[in-house]
């Protein structure tokens, strides 16, 4: 709203509302509280106007669909083309029990497969590591060698299916188990569709489960990154993840500000391996997290495609279109989940979803309403496919193009929340940049500072979060809890006993001599851990030997 006319016209009827019409209304029922609050802790007003968008231009800043900046949406027939792709995050115990889940999950309705692997296989440990002990299967699939992979995605065809998988530092070994069964399918690794978690920068940031060094390990990003570009195009090889950012307790600004500076850092590294940003970047993609601030999450989806458009377009220069568009997977929060009342659960998770597909969305995991409590049980897992379901069909929400564009609420939240995260991209530049930055604490106290500002809102009731801190019931919760196979964690250590026996172990040590080589020199090592894993050198062999070349991670420490 740029004519001054208009604004001072509105200043006055404002004024004028707010002496006659609010004060009096204020006089006989004031409001509930003094002051309300996002997720974020940030401050809403009680009115939004044009005047909160002073110099707002509807092509510059919101534009239309499919076009830039992408602020309405990175397609130009949004949900009434295609919907976003249902897929539910599975994993738990073996493979066998994992792949039934997979199974039940496509014949309900889901669109894409999305894999959570256990503890040990996250930090590149084999199931019967002594390290391991106790944490088989507890928080995903064990996944130890190409036969567990094998058994994982049995009768799944992997020319017909996009597959999801949230690994990270061993997430090139995971990703060439993925290749290694399509070829015995008979899957052409250019016939494949999915994605690979594949962010170590937040890691170090927030998720803590790092093995190498930070330059080692973005090394070996890149190196999926370039052997992607030429081998499996269709593959999203990193997935650039707010997620696990937000559950550690930063605000929705915090999420948004360091997700996309990991996003801008991955992209330097690949251009400084000698690539075409546009051969390497319309495959990048990103993972948020939806919390309970149903206006606050669009406003960040919103603002996240405007940024990253800008930026690479302008700063980096990439030239193709698709380069420009922020795609991302959206996962209901976790951390919003509560013990208590966990039927409770379901209503927010509808609430964080619709906020998703409002924000544009290209796919959603919807959590279980058990998940404060333990892996998800089949039925809760169902209602939770169900909910999105009902969004998609009843909910009216995927009929048209971002309905909510034009809110001055909204348009000032997206605006908001963009001029703070482009505060945070220069005090990461003070600082040297994401690496500099990281090894001086800076996004792990960020994200501290606000997860305490968080807690105490909740227990000085600032913040109500309902059956904690108050419409509280003393009853313990009494759902389904899953149940694994007891034998689980005997039948997989008999696995790889009988894998170490039965396989050609000369041919084992030849590939992973040949990846030692790779490791201390620059060749990319995609192919040498293709290699490894079809001759089925486990994980934690593959791991060890690039333990020795890189060492391992140790935070420092700050005072």
């Amino acid at each position: 709203m740029s004519d001054s006319k208009q604004q001072d016209a509105l200043r006055k009827a404002q004024a004028e509302w707010e002496e006659k019409t609010l004060a009096p209304t204020l006089q006989r029922a004031p409001e509930r509280q003094t002051k309300f609050i996002t997720t974020s802790s940030d401050e809403v007003d009680r009115l939004y106007t044009p005047l909160d968008l002073p110099d707002f231009d509807y092509l510059d800043d919101l534009g239309l669909p499919g076009e830039y900046p992408y602020t309405r949406g990175v397609h130009a027939t949004g949900y009434r083309g295609k919907l976003w792709t249902m897929r539910m995050f599975a994993g738990f115990g073996s493979a066998e029990e994992t792949n039934v889940r997979f199974k039940y999950l496509l014949s309900q309705g889901g669109t894409g497969l999305s894999t959570a692997f256990d503890l040990p296989t996250l930090m590149g440990y084999d199931s019967d590591a002594p390290e391991a002990l106790g944490e088989f299967g507890k928080c995903g699939v064990a996944v130890s060698s190409l036969k567990d992979m094998e058994i994982l995605f049995d009768g799944i065809a992997l020319d017909k299916v996009s597959t999801s998988m949230t690994i990270n530092s061993p997430a090139a070994i995971l990703w060439a188990m993925y290749i290694a069964v399509g070829e015995q399918q008979g899957v052409r690794p250019d016939q494949l569709r999915g994605t690979t978690q594949n962010d170590i920068l937040k890691e170090y940031i927030a998720q803590k489960e790092y093995i190498f060094p930070p330059e080692p390990s973005m090394r070996l990003v890149v190196d999926t990154m370039e052997f992607g570009s030429q081998a499996v195009p269709q593959w999203n090889t990193i997935s650039i993840s707010g997620y696990h950012i937000r559950e550690a307790g930063s605000t929705a600004a915090q999420e948004l500000a360091f997700t996309l500076a990991d996003g801008m850092e991955y992209v330097r590294w690949g251009i400084a391996r000698g690539m075409d940003v546009d051969e390497f970047a319309p495959r990048l993609s990103f993972f948020f997290n939806a919390h309970n601030d149903f206006f606050e999450e669009i406003a960040k989806y919103r603002a996240a495609r405007r940024i990253w458009a800008h930026e690479m377009r302008h700063t980096f220069g990439a030239k193709d279109p698709r380069s420009w568009l922020l795609r991302f997977h959206t996962q209901t929060a976790g951390v919003s989940l509560t013990v208590q009342q966990p039927t409770n659960n379901v209503v927010r998770v509808a609430i964080q979803a619709l906020a998703a597909v409002l924000g544009g969305t290209q796919s959603l995991h919807t959590n279980s309403m058990d998940e404060a409590i333990a892996l998800p049980s089949q039925q809760a897992a169902t209602v939770a496919l169900r909910t999105q379901q009902i969004i998609a069909a009843e909910s009216g929400a995927a009929n048209t193009l971002d309905p909510l564009g034009g809110s001055y609420f909204v348009e000032a939240l997206t605006d908001r929340i963009e001029a703070q995260a482009r505060d945070y991209f220069r005090r990461i530049e003070d600082l040297g940049g994401v690496l500099p930055a990281i090894n001086k604490g800076f996004f792990q106290t960020e994200i501290a500072d606000a997860a305490f500002t968080y807690q105490r809102e909740i227990d000085s009731h600032a913040r109500t979060i309902v059956g904690v801190n108050d419409f509280v019931d003393a009853k313990p919760p009494s759902i389904p809890i899953l149940e694994m196979d007891p034998a689980g964690y005997e039948r997989q250590s008999k696995r790889l006993a009988d894998l170490r026996r039965e396989r050609d172990n000369g041919r084992v040590g030849q590939s992973l001599d040949r990846l030692r080589l790779a490791c201390q020199g620059t060749e990319n090592t995609m192919p040498h851990l293709l290699d490894c894993v079809r001759a089925y050198a486990t994980l934690g062999e593959i791991i060890g030997v690039m333990k020795e070349v890189f060492g391992t991670y140790q935070e420092p420490t700050w005072i």
